[in-house]
């Protein structure tokens, strides 16, 4: 056969092929024979080995033909630089069919297509039964949606359900439409009833990020159904009052309540509430303490597996039990993708279940294991058949395999040391035959390190673009956002970014995450690799998923997680098809098959006594007032999921426990009449969230602090706002320990001192090279001051301005570690005043809700008051305060176009960029311009409200 001639006509569809069929979309597929290598610096030795026998494919663009001149590197003195492709080091291996497979263009069969709206009525949203208002109609039309599918339809129709009379508990596959019918009743629940609000609970701040954005653009210019005034005889001034206050009253408010939030709305102030699980709770507990939680209408539960998570799941528990044992007028809507026992979590919530297996674009899985692709559903008898040819010693066992069960296509083996290993070489074949073709890969992996290692990787087998290009300039965009973020660009994520690859994990931060996610989705990145926890935290649909290796970490992933990670591949309205690829090496082979034949596990209760949720179930029923007497207390109970999984007997024992151990921790009292009461300590556990086990540890903290707190210096401050759970997951470098111990002034030592740390101990452990011992009481106490103290370190810093790189590399700790900290120490501290409050410790309250006010606006004390303006962080701040805006009032005073000279020093290599294309100039001072009027608008709405305040006093 001719090279230029398609192995088509054979049947056969390869690489080539499909690299030709992209030729139109800007690559050139330069022949075989007669190639021209490029011109490089590298030497005989360093150029690319060919396979033995394996024609390979350039990939070149159109321009890159005619030998242009090498680009000549020069500094990068603005944020968009000129990159030159690196060249690649080696080429990933052909992809071979299999015995009656097709290729990744084939066409999969859908079978009959669904009815559409024209065939069946009640798929169209317009439809009169769901009862929708046309502005909402209108916005979910202009996003996309404007038919559902036949399932969605089923579930919404059921009895009682768009009236909000039945709860609901349903499950449908990852991509299948679930959010949507949440979404319908949960607004149709608020636009019915204007007094009621909704919560809208999400596991993960990203989500809740996510969410927060999809609302607000559905629910803009939609309005709640409220009768209009009958008189119309006021004033002309009382009249249009009325009128814009009713305008208020109708329009729909969506607000955010999540670690790190620094919004200032309140619950009285919003209608439907998107929460992460605690602060969800949070809120909860607090509408039943002050008599509100009757305007509580519904309450949507997604991810709803959560309930089965050791650390969290609880908290989700507790929800749902509260609410049904008030039996008030609130909907709960429960969905996940990863439920299997559907039927009894609908029995517990007493709700209406629905199961629904529809997948609206179809899935292909495949299992590869040594450079060989099967069909996922022939593991066992691949497992089985491995066995036996292992058994048996056999010199070809590979062939024999590949002779026993038909391949659905095989990977050449590769001559490159980096792809030696069958694993990666598999990965990177994978990939880069999604990339040439066009489509998006989302590769799954063990571990951050493996996330960046992978990365570049495959980055060195894509195929390169030149510059000029629209795919090009769009990646050279990219890393000038990326190197104008404060924490600056990772020189391995730059080169994968050059290649169209990139990584995505939690060592990362949140801006770097979002930048990539975003330009993966826009298909400026062709592949992402990423942990696991991008399954389950971010929106990212693939055409395929490669999973390489069923381990996260050192565990192997459970059926739940890897249904997450498939559930990634294919979604509507993005692929038309989808594909799944788990690579298993010879060691994971018997638990890999074990893992595709295994079903969901059933979701359990977390208040068992060894999770120790129910302690915490009951403190808050009884510090809410939900509870006080024996028998409240045990139907209390018998609302849990806890009461429906074990027997009877055992649950009211294990209640009777609980209820002493409260007693005799001080948290509840048992009162002369027999009822049950909270103690002051107990009401300021429950009002600060903590659990009563990390209560108690706060109580004896703050307890030390009243009786003698360093105020002198800010140290002791920041040991007191160190999350308690961050501080015990985080490792201590004990040179840095002691090299920041050596350079405190008299002041931060003497705070250390006070709380337990001991120089002399550090310095042993420096000397030594020991960890720490975890294994008594007494150990763990200690552990725990110790870590708390390095983790304050990091704190100090963010409070005083140091910026997040310097941190990192300082505490060598990833960027995203401490944004991450930076987060949930808002939380912490938080609750920290909210428990002196309780306590009436008003002025150690005092002083810990002024450091809280630093900690969030990440600035020294001089910035504390710009740094509550909308799109004024403590860097924004400082410029303000240095170019004569030295407080709030001449900020509110500024002409909004003297702030546009300012803003853009804020991201000096974006204006430098800018200046040299004058449309994007203009364009960009327009938006710095609306982002200065707002800035002043926010600062007038903060001095008005100061000088209200004064004015009252």
């Amino acid at each position: 056969m001719s090279t230029g001639q398609s192995a088509q006509s054979h049947g056969v569809t390869t690489s080539m092929d499909i690299a030709r069929h992209q030729a139109s979309n800007g690559y050139h597929v330069a022949s075989v024979a007669g190639q021209k290598r490029p011109l490089t610096d590298s030497s005989p030795q360093e150029a690319p080995k060919p396979d033995a026998g394996v024609h390979r494919i350039a990939l070149r663009g159109p321009s890159e033909i005619s030998n242009p001149p090498i680009l000549e590197s020069a500094p990068l003195d603005f944020a968009r630089a000129s990159l030159a492709p690196p060249v690649n080091r080696f080429t990933a291996s052909a992809i071979h069919q299999g015995p009656g497979a097709s290729g990744l263009e084939e066409e999969h069969k859908f079978g009959e297509p669904a009815p559409g709206s024209s065939q069946n009525p009640l798929l169209s949203l317009s439809h009169p039964k769901y009862g929708l208002p046309s502005a909402l109609k209108a916005n979910f039309a202009a996003l996309g949606v404007t038919s559902i599918y036949a399932w969605q339809a089923s579930c919404l129709l059921a009895r009682g359900l768009l009236s909000g009379e039945r709860h609901l508990v349903y499950t449908a596959p990852t991509g299948g439409g679930k959010s949507l019918v949440a979404d319908v009743l949960l607004l149709k629940r608020i636009i019915e009833n204007p007094t009621r609000k909704a919560i809208l609970v999400l596991p993960y701040v990203a989500l809740v990020q996510e969410k927060l954005k999809w609302l607000r653009q559905i629910v803009q210019g939609v309005e709640k159904i409220i009768p209009d005034d009958e008189n119309e005889d006021d004033g002309d001034n009382l009249h249009f009052a009325r009128k814009r206050w009713k305008r208020l009253q109708k329009s729909v408010r969506v607000t955010g309540f999540f670690g790190g939030n620094r919004t200032t709305t309140t619950w009285a102030d919003t209608d439907i509430a998107v929460c992460t699980i605690e602060k969800a709770n949070s809120l909860i507990n607090s509408a039943i303490e002050d008599c509100s939680i009757g305007d509580l209408g519904v309450v949507v539960l997604d991810e709803l597996h959560m309930l089965d998570d050791e650390h969290r799941g609880y908290l989700l528990e507790l929800m749902v039990t509260k609410l049904l044992l008030l039996q008030q007028d609130i909907q709960i809507v429960g969905m996940s993708a990863t439920l299997s026992n559907t039927e009894m979590l609908a029995q517990w919530m007493n709700a209406k279940f629905y199961i629904s297996t529809y997948k609206p674009v179809p899935i292909d899985e495949y299992l590869v294991y040594e450079n060989v692709i099967y069909p996922a559903a022939t593991s066992r008898q691949l497992f089985q058949t491995a066995s036996k040819l292992t058994a048996s010693a056999s010199a070809s066992a590979s062939n024999t395999l590949q002779d026993s069960i038909p391949p659905h296509r095989t990977i050449e083996a590769s001559t490159y040391k980096e792809l030696s290993n069958s694993a990666t070489n598999s990965m990177v074949a994978l990939a880069v035959e999604t990339a040439i073709a066009g489509f998006g890969a989302l590769v799954f992996c063990g571990s951050r390190g493996a996330c960046q290692v992978h990365s570049a990787t495959i980055s060195e087998a894509m195929p390169a673009l030149t510059e000029g290009t629209d795919e090009m300039n769009k990646r050279l965009d990219l890393l000038a956002e990326l190197r104008s973020l404060s924490c600056g660009l990772d020189p391995i994520l730059q080169k994968a970014i050059i290649k169209g690859a990139g990584f995505h994990h939690a060592g990362m931060t949140t801006e770097e995450r979002e930048l990539i996610a975003q330009a993966y989705d826009q298909g400026v990145l062709r592949v992402l690799v990423a942990t696991c926890s991008l399954a389950a935290g971010v929106n990212l649909p693939a055409r395929r998923v490669i999973i390489n290796g069923a381990r996260m970490g050192r565990e192997l992933v459970g059926p739940a997680m890897l249904r997450q990670m498939c559930g990634r591949a294919g979604r509507k309205g993005k692929d038309s098809s989808g594909e799944t690829y788990l690579i298993c090496v010879k060691a994971d082979l018997e638990a890999v098959c074990d893992l595709l034949d295994a079903d969901m596990p059933a979701i359990s209760s977390c208040l068992a006594p060894e999770k120790r949720g129910l302690k915490r179930a009951l403190l808050e029923a009884v510090a809410t007032g939900l509870v006080s007497g024996f028998e409240a207390i045990k139907e209390y109970v018998r609302c849990t999921l806890l009461y429906l999984s074990l027997d009877k007997k055992l649950v009211y024992s294990i209640m009777d426990s609980a209820l002493q151990e409260l007693i005799n921790e001080g948290l509840v009292l048992l009162k002369d009449d027999e009822s049950y009461g909270a103690t002051l300590l107990g009401q300021a556990v429950v009002a600060s969230a903590f659990s009563p086990e990390d209560g108690l540890y706060v109580h004896e903290e703050l307890k030390r602090a009243l009786e003698a707190f360093v105020m002198d210096g800010d140290m002791h401050v920041f040991y007191m706002f160190t999350p308690l759970q961050v501080a015990m997951s985080n490792p201590i470098d004990w040179q840095i320990f002691r090299d920041q111990l050596d350079r405190l002034d008299e002041s931060g030592l003497r705070a250390l001192q006070y709380v337990g740390v001991q120089p002399g101990f550090v310095n042993t452990m420096v000397q030594s090279g020991a960890s720490l011992k975890e294994t008594t009481p007494d150990q763990l106490k200690q552990a725990r001051v110790y870590r708390r103290a390095y983790t304050a370190f990091q704190l100090r810093d963010l409070s005083n301005e140091v910026p997040l790189a310097t941190i990192s590399q300082r505490y060598k700790t990833p960027r995203g570690s401490i944004q991450i900290l930076a987060q949930q120490c808002h939380g912490f501290a938080a609750g920290i005043v909210k428990f002196c409050q309780r306590m009436n410790w008003g002025m150690l309250a005092a002083v810990l809700d002024h450091m809280r006010d630093r900690l969030e606006a990440g600035a020294r004390a001089d910035l504390l008051e710009m740094a509550q303006v909308t799109f004024v962080k403590s860097w924004t701040a400082r410029l303000l305060r240095e170019n004569g805006f030295k407080g709030l009032r001449s900020l509110a005073e500024a002409n909004p176009k003297d702030l546009v000279p300012i803003l853009m020093m804020v991201n000096p290599r974006k204006t430098q960029k800018n200046q040299l294309y004058p449309t994007e100039a203009e364009r960009y001072a327009a938006k710095l311009l609306t982002k200065a009027e707002t800035i002043v608008a926010s600062a007038n709405k903060l001095s008005d409200r100061e000088m209200q305040v004064e004015l009252e006093e």
